[in-house]
Formats: structure tokens, sequence, C-alpha cells
């Protein structure tokens, strides 16, 4: 890993573990939830959202401002909006998606649960993704959150990270082995 990547996942971390604390001290790891879910949801359909949080090109006012704005628009708990107040004032809002993906897997941790990251060639039904959690809670031995994607260029079949653990059962993936197996033959 890259020094600046390395440096901003410690600051994302740091700022996912304090919330988190702030959070459980105050039991209020329900609303946490909320919060981390109406982020991710404004990180993923708002460009403008984004471009906020990375551009150096706002002040911290700027930021701090907007930022708040959005939290109280959104009814983020206190606790979040106090974070994302600090981390503005700071010009740490560039680590945001990082501590928000911290978050889920302290709250996760917390309550015993894995996240898999599945990525599909399309996406699958909610009772697809009730099946596959339910394999994958088996196979594991905990309840398993799945975090969902969708990569048409995986032809058909998933991936499943869950950990440093990978499955991978693209037909992509088959036909890259299928190719090196000719080149060696061949």
């Amino acid at each position: 890993m890259s020094e600046p990547a390395s440096i901003s996942s410690g600051i994302a971390k740091r700022y996912a573990t304090a919330v988190f604390d702030l959070a459980r001290e105050a039991d209020a790891l329900a609303a946490l939830e909320g919060d981390i879910a109406t982020l991710e949801a404004a990180l993923r359909d708002s460009a403008d959202f984004r471009v906020l949080i990375a551009s150096p090109v706002y002040s911290r006012d700027d930021q701090s401002r907007a930022v708040l704005a959005i939290a109280g628009k959104a009814k983020l708990s206190q606790t979040m909006t106090g974070a994302l107040g600090l981390m503005a004032s700071k010009r740490r809002l560039f680590t945001l998606p990082a501590m928000l993906k911290g978050l889920r897997a302290l709250i996760a941790e917390e309550k015993g649960e894995v996240t898999a990251e599945v990525t599909a060639a399309r996406a699958l039904s909610d009772a697809q993704q009730a099946e596959l959690a339910k394999v994958l809670k088996a196979r594991i031995g905990k309840d398993v959150m799945l975090s969902m994607a969708v990569d048409e260029s995986l032809i058909g079949g998933l991936v499943v990270k869950v950990g440093s653990r990978m499955i991978d059962t693209s037909i992509r993936s088959k036909l890259a082995a299928l190719q090196n197996t000719m080149k060696e033959v061949g």
C-alpha cells in the first residue's frame, strides 16, 4: 500500500473507532447504522457530494457549512453530525468512504457478523441473496451481511470475498484459467 493510502486509511480507522465508541456509549448503534446507510447512499447517488468531500478547492468553512447542512437535512445523529463537522474542520472529509466501511466492520463485529463482498454478473433477487447468506453462514459459522455489487464483465457466476478469503465462481475466471491451460499445452 502506498504511503498516502496508508495514512488516509489510518485516519479513517481512527475516526471510525472514535465514532463507534461514542455511539456504543450512548447506546445508539442502531441510529449509527442508519447514518451509515444514509451517507453511503449519498456518496453513491450524488456526484456533487463526492466532489465536496474530495476536492481541495472548497475551503474548510465551505465544507463545514455544506456537510452540516447535509447532516441536518438527512437527520443524522448528533454523533455523526459532530464527526462530520470535525472532519471538515480538519480537512479529513476525503476519508469518509473508508470511515463508513470501518464503521460497518466495527458494528458487524459487535453483533458477531461478518460482511461478505459479493460481485455478481447481474443483480441477485432477495431470495437468492437470502440463500447465499444462509450458505455462507453455514460455511463460516457467523451471521453474514452481504455487500452486493454488479459487474457484467463476469459473464456469469459470483465473486465472494469474506475477510481474506475469496471464492471466484465467475465464468470470466474460468475462461481465463482455460486460456492459461491452453497456452501451456500449445
